[in-house]
Order: structure tokens, then sequence, then C-alpha cells
């Protein structure tokens, strides 16, 4: 008979390895798509959660695509609030006491007049639904994207740093994602050097499509404090000491992991190594709109690879370490994990 376990949706905790678009819920972006006369890919419409094949270029393809549809159909100032409002509550909903939320605003800047609109919105959005009950409070990450030109980087990296600060409805990080075989990492050190001095948390996606030696580039030229994903750093003993040593957290998402064919059984997922290594680990969702899995369903998966409730405090623990969230947001959470080890389970 299996034992009783406390609900990993109460445990408190901090998400921070979300992308804006990714962050919809399916009947939001079915809805949008319906309101501007835009037509879903048929994975978007009923044959959903998708599984990807990543091992050639033809399934990132095949990810990017939908993405990409998906984020054609957030026309407006509307449809940005909504999202954000949305995923507050949806994680708030899951125990989360704070969410990261990753944004690149040129995505958005065609339908709102600008960059800097576009990152207006979210950040007016993100405070205003902080303060409301039930919600997770809401920081932003700034992400520039692989696929363009070093010099956009900048230019982003500079916005972040406009709206550098901390609490909700702040601009707390500056991220780089897209797919990690594209663009060279060295390039774009000197946004990650203007995010740094305005006192950004630098957390670049590396060490999930590409191994070790990409981990190693992005730790030795952009300095991160977090890495997006990073799982693969374990094929390296070095490599994994590395980040062990210089402190630096890894936002690992084993649901997209598996969905994008990084790892092939739930039992490949490498979280029990790097955490017996040492490492800090934050469990993330990625992008629940493509993968079909929250951030509960991540902690499902830890509990799956026989992590004790025990086990699964410390990760929240983590997660809030490794955050941007203010330190009464850490407090308050880490006395409510003290509360629900106390608890027995049903």
């Amino acid at each position: 008979m299996t034992a009783p376990a406390r609900s990993t949706a109460t445990l408190p905790k901090a998400h921070l390895h979300l992308h804006f678009t990714g962050s919809m819920r399916i009947e939001t972006v079915r809805e949008m798509s319906a309101t501007h006369g835009l037509r879903l890919p048929s994975a978007l419409r009923g044959d959903w959660p998708v599984t990807f094949e990543t091992r050639d270029e033809r399934g990132w393809f095949r990810f990017q695509s939908l993405y990409d549809a998906a984020r054609a159909c957030v026309r407006g100032e509307d449809d940005m609030r909504r999202i954000v409002r949305e995923a507050a509550l949806d994680d708030g909903g899951e125990g989360s006491r704070w969410l990261e939320i990753q944004v690149d605003p040129t995505s958005y800047a065609p339908f709102v007049g600008g960059i800097t609109p576009a990152l207006e919105i979210v950040l007016d959005e993100a405070a205003s639904v902080s303060r409301e009950a039930g919600a997770a409070q809401v920081g932003v990450v700034v992400a520039a994207s692989r696929m363009r030109h070093e010099l956009e980087s900048r230019t982003l990296a500079r916005l972040a740093a406009r709206y550098a600060g901390e609490g909700p409805g702040a601009v707390v990080g500056f991220g780089l994602s897209n797919d990690e075989r594209r663009g060279d990492t060295e390039s774009f050190a000197p946004a990650f050097a203007i995010a740094r001095r305005a006192g950004l948390a630098l957390v670049p996606h590396a060490g999930e499509l590409l191994g070790p030696d990409a981990v190693d580039r992005t730790l030795t030229s952009l300095r991160p404090d977090r890495l997006g994903h990073g799982v693969r750093s374990v094929e390296d003993p070095r490599t994994l000491d590395r980040v062990v040593a210089e402190g630096v957290a890894l936002e690992v998402c084993p649901g997209s992991n598996l969905s994008l064919g990084v790892y092939d059984e739930l039992e490949d997922v490498p979280l029990r190594r790097l955490v017996e290594a040492g490492a800090t680990v934050a469990l993330g969702a990625d992008d629940p709109l493509i993968f079909g899995s929250r951030l509960v369903a991540q902690y499902e998966v830890a509990r799956l690879l026989d992590f004790s409730d025990l086990e699964l405090a410390e990760l929240a623990r983590a997660s809030l370490r490794a955050s941007r969230a203010p330190a009464e947001v850490r407090q308050t959470a880490y006395a409510d994990i003290d509360t629900w080890l106390a608890t027995e389970p049903n």
C-alpha cells in the first residue's frame, strides 16, 4: 500500500523558469486565436501536449514553430496583461510565493508601440496582480534571443537596467534564450556586463541541447548566477564541480527535458545526481503551453524519482534561495515550508 504523501500544491516554493508565451493556458491561446482570426496548428487545437525529438534540427523546428504560432496570437496590451495575470494566479494556486516570468519584449513591441511600452505593460500587470490574494508575487526577467544580433541584446540589457529593482513589478534578471546551438555565447558578454552593473540576476540558458562544453563556455563568458536547465553538466564531473563551486543554481525542467527528447525516460533525468553533487536546483515548468505540465508536475516527477517530502521541501527552499524574491517573502515561505513538513500527510 502506498504511503500517504503531503500535497506538493501546498508546498511553498518559487518558480524561476517560466517563459511568457509558454506560460499560457491552452484555453487562453485558443481564445486569442479565435478573437484575432488566426488558425492554430493542430497540436495546439486538439492533439495536445506534444512530444518532440530534438536530436535533429527538425524536432527543434517543430517546437519553435508551435511556440511562434502561439506568440502570434498575442496582439496587444489586453492579451499581454491576461498572460501575466493568469500565470501569477496559476502559480499561486500551486504554492508558488514568487514567480520570475521571462519575456523578450521585442516579440510584442509591434502591437503596443515599441519595446519600452511592451515591457512596461508586463511590469505594470506584474505589480497589480501581485497585490491580489492567491497570486504569486511576480518579478520579471528580460531575455535576449540567441537567434538575433548581439547588439539587440545590449539594447535589451540597457532597457532591463532602466527598470531594475526589487520586489513585484520590477525587472529582477536578464536572460538569454532560444536554441543554444545558435549564436556565439561569448558575443553576448557585453550585454550581460550591462545587466551585471545594474545588479540583475544573470540567467542564460545552457546545458540542455548542448553538453558540458557549452556550460563551461557560458560560465566563463557570461558569469551567470543561474543557468536555465544546465542538466547536461553531469556529463563531465569537472563541469559539475565547477557549477557547484561557483554557486550557480540550475533551473531544472524535467517535463520539458522529456518532451524535447533530451532524455528518453524519467529515470534518465539527472535530478538526483545534481542534488547529491551539491548543486542548487530550482525546478521549473519552462513552457506549460507546449509541454502540458506546470510546476507542481515537476515536483511530482521528483517524487517519482524517490525524493522524500523532506527532500522536496529542500528543493522548494533552494528555489527561494536562488530567487530574487524580497527577503520577507523568502522568510515567510521558509517558515511555511517547516509547517508543511510538520503537518501529517493525508
